[in-house]
């Protein structure tokens, strides 16, 4: 049976909301969960995922892992000349797999604090194979920037992302109560446990849509799917397994509307010292961050704490939210000393490779 692929059809919509985000850990069979979670029947969840995926509404389906707990990482502030800006994206694009998300963004106020570093990145380096400054220190002479500020994660509030879910959300809309602060923590992993989360995170190919989701891959590890989704279940146990997701295609096809597209701001706060937990926690209690952070060394930035995103059809929606956020954090009694908002116009959105072994070959053909 053929089923329509746009996201304009009301069952994919009710579908993608679910699929997007919503599904965390592991699971053994992740289309019947959604299939549960959406009554309806697993098969025709996965005929609903394959045709958006040919469509070209979805751009993948995957495994995520929680690399904050796999590897060394921060988001990363270029400040590149604006001749050679557009050059320093694409090649990052092209020759860093441990860089993940490479975005173009513009402050909201170019005498802001932080206004010239227009190129953002998230990194990600493998355990004892380098440090994130060193890495930066290479990618700098590779594309040209005149500096660059690492901000890694102190602690985690909200990543997730549903666009589709969060669509309907009025300003101010929030959980009941505020979400824990997550710190990152890296355990130990054998080299057959590692061996499983490579291959747990690669996206999955249409054939693989199926009930036995993760035969194959426990074929290519020559493991029984049985053997291969215990381990998988005790490296969630582990806190290294992020969400079973479905990702949205962002760029449109020529004459058509992506489901995705729209505004996105990555919203920066500083806050008194000693109120940075409390802080990020009632920012990540609003419904319309996908993500939200305490992340250190924002100097540069008018010493920002707390960094997060929010998407909305359009930048008067993004200050709608931001507006009930700043709302709210003054009747929490939370002074906010600086605040900014950094606009996306650019963005390749990707997974960071983790592998300590690829992070060593390409360290040597970069060096």
């Amino acid at each position: 049976m053929s089923y329509p692929g746009d996201s304009a059809d009301a069952t994919n919509r009710a579908l993608l909301a679910v699929a997007e985000d919503t599904v965390t850990g592991f699971h053994a069979r992740p289309f019947a969960v959604i299939a549960d979670r959406c009554a309806l029947p697993e098969a025709e969840v996965i005929g609903r995922l394959q045709a958006m995926l040919a469509a070209g509404t979805i751009r993948r389906v995957r495994q995520t892992l929680l690399s904050t707990s796999l590897a060394d990482g921060a988001l990363v502030a270029w400040r590149v000349p604006a001749d050679r800006l557009q050059a320093a994206y694409d090649w990052l694009v092209a020759h860093d797999p441990f860089t993940g998300h490479v975005v173009l963004r513009n402050s909201d106020n170019p005498n802001a604090p932080g206004a010239d570093y227009c190129l953002w990145t998230t990194l990600k380096v493998p355990g004892g194979c380098n440090t994130v400054t060193a890495h930066c220190r290479l990618l700098a002479e590779k594309v040209g920037a005149q500096d660059f500020v690492p901000l890694p994660v102190v602690g985690m509030f909200v990543l997730a992302v549903g666009h589709i879910r969060r669509a309907g959300l009025q300003p101010g809309d929030k959980l009941p109560v505020p979400p824990a602060m997550q710190r990152p923590a890296v355990p130990q992993l054998s080299e057959q446990e590692w061996r499983v989360l490579l291959a747990l995170k690669e996206s999955l190919r249409p054939e693989e849509f199926t009930t036995h989701t993760w035969a194959a891959r426990a074929a290519q590890l020559d493991m029984s799917e049985e053997a291969f989704c215990a381990m998988a279940h005790e490296l969630d146990r582990k806190r290294v397994i992020g969400r079973f997701a479905t990702f949205l295609e962002h760029r449109a096809p020529r004459g058509k509307q992506a489901p995705g597209t729209g505004a996105a701001g990555l919203l920066h706060w500083a806050v008194p010292p000693g109120m940075e937990e409390r802080a990020g926690a009632e920012c990540g209690r609003h419904l319309c961050m996908t993500h939200c952070y305490w992340r250190s060394g924002g100097a540069a930035f008018g010493g920002a704490q707390i960094m997060g995103v929010v998407h909305a059809k359009d930048r008067d929606g993004v200050l709608a939210h931001k507006a009930a956020i700043d709302a709210h954090l003054a009747a929490c009694g939370i002074p906010v000393l600086h605040t900014a908002v950094f606009w996306s116009y650019r963005s390749e959105i990707r997974p960071s490779e983790i592998s300590p072994l690829r992070y060593r070959e390409w360290l040597a053909e970069m060096i």
